[in-house]
């Protein structure tokens, strides 16, 4: 079976409806916030594309309505309805612009300057198909154990390290020197 092709083939702007997104995205006591989307978006987005994500009302007491984060444009729409502003980005750059959006309505208007759309559902699966995986800070992977080679002339191998308790056992105060024995 032919595989569709990829929404994100030759788009330049990528635009979504953050409403729809969250909710798709939602659990089971409501929507995710915003910031727990915006990095897994920046995963899914190629390097190039500008994206934004559009929200309905004002950001929290103190923020701004504008800001970028992780390379992902996070607007408001503050008093208007998220829609006219993503009509008006779409209008601003139709060419290449991919919008994410389940509003049937705005789609259609959206078609109509020359934008692309695609359902949100398609961004929720795969944003949901991610692996969350980081790298270990330190070594990338245990030790090889290699058996010693002994010649004879060596001295009997030591235990290993023991981790727990006693594992670094203290042999007196440093300061005065060690015991004669």
């Amino acid at each position: 079976m032919p595989r569709p092709p990829d929404p994100l083939a030759g788009v330049t702007r990528l635009l979504v409806d953050g409403s729809n997104l969250l909710h798709a995205l939602g659990r089971a006591d409501g929507p995710l916030p915003p910031a727990a989307v915006v990095g897994r978006l920046r995963a899914l987005v190629p390097a190039g594309v500008q994206a934004t994500v559009v929200l309905d009302g004002t950001p929290a007491p103190g923020a701004i309505d504008r800001r970028l984060t992780s390379g992902i444009e996070v607007r408001y729409s503050g008093r208007r309805p998220a829609d006219a502003l993503l009509v008006e980005l779409a209008r601003m750059a139709p060419e290449g612009t991919l919008v994410v959006t389940n509003d049937n309505e705005l789609a259609t208007s959206l078609r109509r300057f020359g934008a692309r759309t695609v359902r949100t559902g398609w961004m929720a699966d795969r944003l949901a198909r991610q692996r969350l995986e980081a790298p270990a800070a330190g070594r990338p992977k245990p030790p090889v154990d290699r058996p010693a080679e002994t010649t004879g002339d060596e001295d009997p191998p030591r235990p290993g390290w023991n981790p727990g308790r006693g594992a670094t056992k203290k042999t007196g105060n440093p300061k005065r020197g060690r015991p004669s024995g």
